[in-house]
């Protein structure tokens, strides 16, 4: 039978107002569990079902509200603040969403006895594998705020990034979908017109006009196909990324483009490093380390190149010696890796990488839009060129037949 949360306003034998969640398999239930704790509920609502990585009513956490909390639990546990008393007050100033629910679900894990670790892995497809694992880790090593701390920073990094990304795109995406809307219109309307009175004149179409007319009778007999074919072409690249290997090509053939090969690597390097030193940090083995590190990555090459990497760390090798045989680790975090690792400083200098090609991706990124504009330009250029010359080259032809 599934477990349903359902949120409730009570007063205890004192007169004192408490609010929470409770778990039951209906509201009668419920209801019952609230009064054999001696209190007496005034308001008990179904908040949803409780689902593995959603909220209650089955929307995702914001990765920006999720950083939040992180840092608001990390300042409860350095203040020493019971965790779950800390939560619920956290919840209870929390706006209505799956963010609310999760908190008060967690508050009632733990006092039944769960691990916050515990607790927080039944949300492990929301928060994430490295998420659940390093608080799992941090728990063991008593070691739990600096850890959210450092999640914290984590996750406020990556939204900024995301941030950049999508604002440096903005721009160009507008410019390509209008170009896309007036094109589509000119050859798929205007050049058929035109080219049917340039014939009626006897003027003799040019090849650019040809081509032109061909892909515009085209589109306008068979536009059913254009749809299909665009349908299907999102529908293959949605089904590739829920593959791994289909993730594997599109990060192979991302990673062939110049300037973005920089901002993945960048970007990849990162959130590798500061994976694994949280990781090591934390009190996870080496091995544990890199395969949540590469997991973290988000670059599907570098997490295939670092569960390879803890391979050869189960059979023996040192970090330095697999680090050596990286291809997509950076000479400059090879060399710093391997360091730490003599020095038997390598959380240190993981914070060092870090933050060096955190800050290398960023600047990368706001210049993403200065480097995409000139490529822009030309391609509208080209575009412009080939749709004005198979409308004015016929035109050009006809006034010199009427000239002659």
């Amino acid at each position: 039978m599934s477990t349903l949360s359902f949120e409730y306003r009570a007063f205890t034998a004192d007169g004192k107002e408490t609010r929470g969640v409770a778990t039951a398999a209906s509201k009668a239930e419920a209801h019952r569990q609230l009064i054999a704790r001696g209190l007496t509920p005034v308001l008990l609502r179904a908040a949803g079902e409780i689902g593995v990585g959603r909220g209650a009513k089955g929307e995702r956490i914001k990765p920006r509200d999720l950083a939040h909390f992180t840092y608001q639990f990390s300042v409860l546990v350095n203040a020493n603040i019971p965790v779950a008393e800390g939560l619920r007050g956290v919840g209870e100033q929390e706006r209505e969403g799956p963010l609310r629910d999760m908190i008060f679900d967690l508050v009632q894990r733990i006092q039944s006895g769960q691990t916050i670790a515990d607790a927080v892995g039944v949300y492990r497809a929301q928060v994430g594998e490295v998420y659940v694992e390093t608080l799992r880790a941090a728990e063991k090593t008593g070691t739990l705020g600096q850890v959210l701390e450092h999640l914290s920073e984590m996750l406020e990094r990556g939204v900024e990034t995301s941030r950049q990304v999508k604002g440096a795109l903005m721009y160009p995406a507008c410019v390509v979908g209008v170009l896309v809307l007036a094109v589509t219109f000119l050859v798929g309307f205007v050049i058929p017109k035109f080219a049917t009175m340039f014939q009626r004149h006897g003027s003799q179409l040019p090849i650019f006009t040809k081509i032109l007319l061909e892909v515009g009778q085209s589109m306008q007999n068979y536009w059913w196909a254009y749809l299909l074919g665009v349908g299907a072409v999102v529908f293959v690249f949605r089904r590739l990324t829920k593959t791994d290997d289909g993730l594997l090509l599109l990060d192979k053939l991302a990673h062939r483009i110049p300037y973005i090969k920089r901002i993945l690597i960048g970007i990849g390097v990162a959130r590798f490093s500061r994976i694994l030193g949280l990781s090591l940090g934390s009190g996870l083995s080496l091995i544990e380390a890199l395969t949540l590190a590469g997991k973290a990555s988000g670059r599907p090459l570098l997490r295939r190149e670092s569960i390879e990497m803890a391979g050869k760390v189960r059979a023996g090798a040192t970090l330095g010696a697999v680090l050596g045989e990286s291809t997509y680790l950076t000479p400059f975090a090879r060399r710093m890796l391997t360091a730490g690792e003599r020095s038997s400083e390598i959380p240190r200098m993981c914070s060092v990488v870090s933050r060096h090609y955190e800050r290398e991706a960023s600047d990368l990124t706001k210049n993403l839009s200065t480097v995409i504009e000139p490529v822009l330009v030309v391609a509208i250029a080209g575009v412009v060129l080939v749709v004005a010359m198979a409308i004015f080259l016929p035109m050009w032809d006809s006034m010199k037949m009427v000239g002659s």
